[in-house]
């Protein structure tokens, strides 16, 4: 706060206290001229009279120890501009001792889950209800509240893994983060077999899952000779994938973006690019593997859970 915004609070705090005092003071006795109650001639019920009559003085005087209070308040805590107050308290320093104290809540609750791997952890019900806690808080925006995904977003519970599937690739995933791209070859494939190129590509991925769908089938004959000069980088020759980059398998019916033609279209002739945030920073090592935990459970149910302790 600059000086002069200073001056100015400080200011208006003194003439709203003062305002205070003279309005009690002035509104606390009877004025000469004042009418007596027999001179109003306001009267009901036979003995209710309307006339200037001063509060009585406990009532004013609570309202003078309100004042003093807040005088006192103003020294001891900060609300006088740039003045510190005498306690030197800040909302900063209140925020920073709760969370310290509720930091040691947490550590103590996560202790005993920290370096263990993730699929241990999924065998305790315990962690994995901390899991799920954690899991709701942090990741339920992009994978829902059942972790099955949506358009963009993976399915949590399945078998399909694009960065692979074991306790290590998905701890990896959540506390370093993925990014998936997959570059724009439209043109690309426009300049090696003409306008239709994307469309034959297209039709030959289809192929991959359904094999005897190749037969008699030109699109998919064109495409093919296209995607081994372009896809088979990053897809394979098989069409795969591999876990390594993030290339997804083409040959299951798992679709990260759907599955329509204007889907598949869109994803080769433009690309796409996923990013899963890295949240060790966030929410800590430990945290990180009670929520890996929770997933690692959703797509591993026959998993038997460990015997509980007391």
């Amino acid at each position: 706060m600059t000086t002069g915004w200073s001056i100015y609070v400080i200011a208006i705090v003194v003439i709203n206290l003062f305002g205070c005092l003279w309005l009690i003071w002035w509104t606390g006795k009877r004025r000469p001229g004042d009418p007596a109650p027999t001179d109003t001639s306001h009267v009901w019920d036979g003995n209710l009279t309307e006339y200037n009559k001063p509060m009585p003085k406990w009532w004013v005087n609570l309202f003078y120890i309100t004042i003093v209070f807040a005088v006192g308040y103003l020294i001891w805590f900060p609300g006088l501009g740039a003045y510190a107050g005498m306690s030197r308290w800040t909302s900063a320093k209140e925020q920073a001792s709760d969370k310290a104290r509720d930091d040691a809540k947490l550590e103590a609750a996560f202790a005993p889950y920290a370096g263990k791997s993730i699929d241990t952890i999924a065998r305790d019900p315990k962690a994995v209800a901390l899991g799920r806690s954690i899991f709701n808080n942090t990741c339920a925006t992009c994978h829902g509240s059942t972790a099955q995904g949506a358009i963009g977003y993976p399915n949590l519970t399945d078998q399909v893994w694009h960065w692979g599937g074991t306790p290590d690739d998905v701890l990896h995933s959540v506390m370093e983060g993925r990014e998936g791209v997959m570059p724009e070859w439209g043109k690309v494939l426009t300049g090696m077999g003409g306008d239709n190129a994307v469309d034959y590509v297209v039709a030959y991925v289809r192929t991959l899952s359904d094999p005897d769908s190749m037969q008699n089938n030109y699109m998919a004959a064109q495409g093919k000779s296209l995607y081994n000069g372009v896809c088979i980088a990053c897809h394979g020759v098989d069409g795969k994938g591999n876990i390594a980059m993030g290339a997804p398998d083409l040959t299951d019916d798992y679709w990260l973006y759907g599955n329509t033609s204007e889907s598949l279209r869109q994803t080769i002739e433009h690309g796409r690019h996923g990013v899963m945030p890295a949240w060790r920073t966030t929410l800590g090592e430990t945290r990180s593997r009670l929520a890996a935990a929770y997933v690692w459970s959703l797509s591993h149910p026959d998993k038997p859970p460990a015997t509980a302790t007391r």
